[in-house]
């Protein structure tokens, strides 16, 4: 057997554990990546940078472009819509039960590059609700899945991220300094949970917390009308959510494990 092909000591395969290693490099480049760079980031020898990338160009995973970088291919947008909508219904329980406990719309997000987006939601029964539809992308920095996802990050990455998406103000509430925005992730870390207090949307209070071990980013939210979901609401909420979470990352663990 090549040495290619040699599994590791925790049972993989190397090939495959090099391959899926660029691809999440390419990704966190946030664009097309030179095979210099691949090789500063991962390690890994020129040659077999070279060698892996061409497999992965002649199977759509990955694309070269005419500057002769690469960037991830479409093939994967279809694994990745597919990934979603499983994750979702797996997640479609801890929703619905959040939904019987709170009474409010409860959600599951991830971040996506530089945006967050919606993969599975459980609407209230209230006729007045939150109506964010699944697939929509909202920014980071001023929602609460998004700011709890912020507060999983390296301080360098999270700075890094805002300064190529920008601050908008969606609302007079909605942070734009991103020192703010810097100390209110401590305050989330520090917490465990994030709240966006109508700074997406006037008169919409939304509670999130991540998914712990989650598949990339994930995150839970419940999100309301702030005359429903009032702080008093937030601190009977956070522990249900919590709680959700922790059971989806037992439900996603048990689902993932090899036997």
């Amino acid at each position: 057997m090549g040495a290619a092909t040699q599994p590791d000591r925790s049972g993989g395969v190397q090939s495959l554990d090099r391959a899926f290693a660029l691809l999440e490099h390419m990704a966190d480049a946030g664009g097309a990546v030179a095979l210099s760079e691949l090789a500063a980031r991962s390690g890994l020898p020129l040659p077999t940078i070279h060698r892996i990338v061409r497999t992965l160009v002649a199977s759509g995973y990955v694309r070269q472009l005419p500057s002769r970088r690469y960037a991830l291919g479409p093939r994967l947008i279809g694994l990745g819509d597919a990934a979603s909508r499983m994750l979702g219904e797996w997640a479609r329980p801890q929703l619905a039960e959040l939904v019987d406990q709170v009474g409010e719309t409860a959600n599951l997000a991830m971040l996506d590059g530089d945006a967050v987006v919606y993969v599975a939601q459980v609407p209230s029964r209230h006729s007045m609700r939150m109506f964010t539809e699944v697939g929509r992308r909202v920014p980071v920095h001023c929602t609460g899945v998004g700011k709890v996802l912020l507060a999983q990050l390296p301080p360098a990455e999270v700075r890094a991220m805002v300064a190529r998406t920008g601050m908008a103000a969606q609302t007079p509430h909605t942070i734009t300094d991103p020192d703010r925005l810097e100390r209110e992730l401590e305050r989330i870390r520090a917490q465990g949970y994030a709240v966006d207090d109508a700074e997406q949307e006037l008169g919409v209070r939304c509670v999130a917390v991540a998914v712990p071990g989650g598949p990339a980013s994930t995150a839970l939210s419940v999100s309301g009308p702030d005359t429903r979901v009032t702080w008093a609401a937030v601190e009977r909420i956070v522990p249900m959510l919590q709680t959700a979470a922790a059971s989806l990352a037992g439900h996603l663990d048990a689902r993932g494990a090899l036997a």
